[in-house]
């Protein structure tokens, strides 16, 4: 099974269970253990990671912010060429 395929949603109480088995597991498996994904009534809520993986996605997280970020503005007609913004900011782009 892959660790990025739907993990069967455990309810809190057995969250808390299983959390010093998680932990070997992200200890013996770094990235690669499966999360521990769960919620109230089976709904998934949250997931628990391996700390290693966390490291890893980080960056990707904030490629994702900053595109968000761009989209907003672009949407909103916040724009401005790199040639202002360079010469607003005494930067000689290379030619």
């Amino acid at each position: 099974m892959s660790t990025y395929e739907p993990q069967t949603v455990r309810t809190s109480r057995e969250a808390r269970e299983e959390l010093g088995d998680l932990v070997r597991q992200f200890r013996e498996r770094g990235a690669g253990a499966a999360p521990l994904i769960f919620g109230a009534h089976r709904r998934p809520e949250a997931a628990i990671i391996p700390f290693d993986l966390y490291r890893e996605i980080v960056p990707l997280l904030e490629d994702l912010e900053i595109a968000r970020i761009a989209r907003a503005r672009l949407r909103s007609g916040e724009t401005e060429s790199l040639d202002d913004l360079a010469a607003e900011l005494g930067v000689a782009l290379p030619q």
